[in-house]
């Protein structure tokens, strides 16, 4: 379960790509550095990423300002070895030897920032518990 590059590959998806998948990635990003491949992207994307989203990384120290909503394309799919959806009724294409997951997390669209905050700290739960599967702390 890995890329050529020996790591493993994540894609998170959910319809606007503004909110959970945004805040997902980074704390991805963030939790496993670079022992794994992080992507996001939705079917629909919005604009740009949910403000309230941005405060509440921004709150644990994480920037996701600078990042932009992207499109769902079959080959994010075809080319992660997981593709988690944020309980948001999205899709992926389904490939043979993908894992899919699907993570039940209310939508914070159009929340502010006190209702993106538990959202956000189930997310860093559920990517804890991720990252020991796929992508462990090596051990000396």
């Amino acid at each position: 379960m890995a890329d050529s590059s020996g790591k493993p590959s994540v894609l998170f998806v959910c319809v606007h790509n503004a909110g959970r998948s945004q805040m997902a990635a980074a704390w991805l990003t963030r939790l496993a550095g670079d022992r794994v491949e992080v992507r996001s992207a939705g079917s629909n994307p919005g604009a740009s990423v949910n403000p309230a989203a941005v405060e509440a990384m921004a709150e644990v120290g994480i920037d996701i300002s600078a990042e932009t909503p992207k499109i769902l394309t079959v080959d994010a799919v075809r080319e992660s070895d997981v593709c988690i959806t944020m309980g948001c009724g999205d899709t992926c294409p389904v490939f043979p030897g993908k894992r899919y997951l699907d993570w039940k997390l209310d939508d914070p669209a159009g929340q502010g920032v006190e209702a993106v905050r538990p959202v956000r700290d189930e997310i860093k739960t559920l990517i804890e518990g991720l990252i020991k599967e796929i992508a462990p702390e090596p051990t000396a």
